[in-house]
């Protein structure tokens, strides 16, 4: 091989080896996520619970409950996103963010969700709630409404 050409390989390997290393593995393309996402919750509430899962009376022992959940996305800019998510008992506004892992990190009034984009049409959001009088862990596995 002579040198020019061990040149040009080298040149080019290094430049792949620099995209590779400037792409983080698992990185993907973020999907337009505005429109209406849909799904049930798999919650264990404990206490007085939030304002999606309140008892009737303050449950002394863990309570397994289902939930039907709405989040509606109304802005998008790039990994930053914001809408309304919504319980038959409740809604409230959200933000929220796309780490470059894939990972979801929202905020609204209750507290914080953390989820993951699993496909670019479903996501699961997993939300944890702590106070002297209510533990809720809940998921739910949301999916873009055609």
């Amino acid at each position: 091989m002579s040198k020019s050409l061990c040149k040009i390989t080298l040149a080019l390997t290094l430049a792949l080896t620099a995209f590779a290393a400037a792409t983080p593995a698992g990185a993907q393309a973020i999907p337009d996520l505005r429109g209406t996402w849909k799904g049930d919750s798999e919650s264990v509430v404990l206490g007085g619970g939030n304002i999606h899962h309140t008892p009737a009376a303050q449950a002394s022992e863990p309570e397994f409950r289902s939930l039907s959940f709405t989040f509606t996305v109304d802005k998008q800019d790039g990994r930053r996103f914001s809408g309304t998510f919504a319980s038959p008992r409740s809604s409230s506004k959200a933000v929220a963010v796309i780490a470059r892992s894939g990972a979801i990190y929202l905020v609204d009034a209750e507290g914080y969700t953390h989820g993951t984009l699993i496909a670019p049409n479903q996501m699961e959001l997993c939300y944890l709630k702590q106070s002297p009088d209510a533990r809720v862990a809940s998921c739910a596995l949301l999916t873009k409404q055609p």
